[in-house]
């Protein structure tokens, strides 16, 4: 199974640009998690709404041009597996209306799955939104872990808006302390990593460095690679045998993130 997740920054404007297009063309993912979509259905093209290939389920924000997100899964693949279903909300996470989780569940082989595409706050626009991004990092991990427990396997993929190491970011000793790379935020990952739970680009590339997800547009940092890796899929230790490749796309071009490749038994 491929899986892609990305944070496109407005669905419709990686798609006129044609690189949505050349994503899916180039890779054909089995399941395809997008972030930050920015609009509603009645807004998309009908290669958003009913592409031949790919069943596409959108949980968009109540506020227009504003978060979103959704998951594609490639028709062939939806033919193998069972009990499929698609969901929108993790139990207690505040923000509720901003369309930050789109979860894919089903069953093949007797093993059952969920995929969460998920887009965490950022957290910076005022003390209340500081505070509610930490509750929804800890609501987040809860749902993982009652998951888990119930016996199914979950990969987690999506902008986790944090750089969890000095390594996971260019200028470490200026962000010490902002948004993106403060103290409780890195500790919430810490606390991912403690459960059980593997980065899994990061497990199978321990100390790699200059490999980031996301850079600054206005400041054109992508051409000096001056960024920030706050992307990830999220997967339980035990399952790390079965993963076949993770990458950066670092050469997809569209949106002020990259999209980053999974590929699970």
């Amino acid at each position: 199974m491929k899986i892609i997740t990305w944070n496109v920054n407005g669905i419709r404007a990686v798609e006129r640009k044609g690189e949505l297009q050349d994503l899916v063309r180039a890779q054909s993912p089995d399941v395809l998690m997008l972030q930050e979509i920015k609009g509603v259905t009645e807004q998309f093209s009908d290669y958003l709404t009913a592409h031949p290939d790919y069943h596409q389920h959108y949980h968009s924000a109540a506020k227009k041009g504003y978060a979103g997100t959704a998951i594609w899964l490639a028709k062939p693949a939806a033919d193998k597996v069972g009990e499929l279903k698609f969901h929108t909300r993790i139990p207690h996470a505040p923000n509720a209306d901003e369309g930050r989780i789109a979860q894919l569940s089903f069953e093949a082989s007797g093993e059952a799955w969920d995929l969460l595409s998920i887009y965490f706050p950022n957290g910076g626009k005022s003390e209340q939104a500081w505070e509610e991004k930490l509750v929804f990092y800890r609501c987040v991990l809860d749902y993982m872990n009652a998951l888990r427990e119930q016996g199914r396997t979950v990969v987690v993929g999506g902008d986790m808006n944090v750089a969890h190491t000095e390594i996971d970011l260019a200028r470490p000793d200026e962000n010490d302390g902002n948004i993106g790379f403060h103290p409780k935020e890195r500790a919430w990952m810490d606390a991912v990593i403690a459960d059980g739970w593997a980065d899994v680009w990061r497990a199978r590339n321990p100390g790699v460095t200059e490999v980031y997800s996301w850079w600054h547009m206005v400041t054109r940092a992508r051409s000096r690679n001056i960024g920030w890796r706050i992307d990830y899929f999220l997967l339980s230790k035990e399952h790390l045998r079965r993963v076949g490749d993770a990458r950066y796309l670092d050469q997809q071009m569209g949106s002020d993130h990259c999209p980053l490749l999974l590929e699970i038994k």
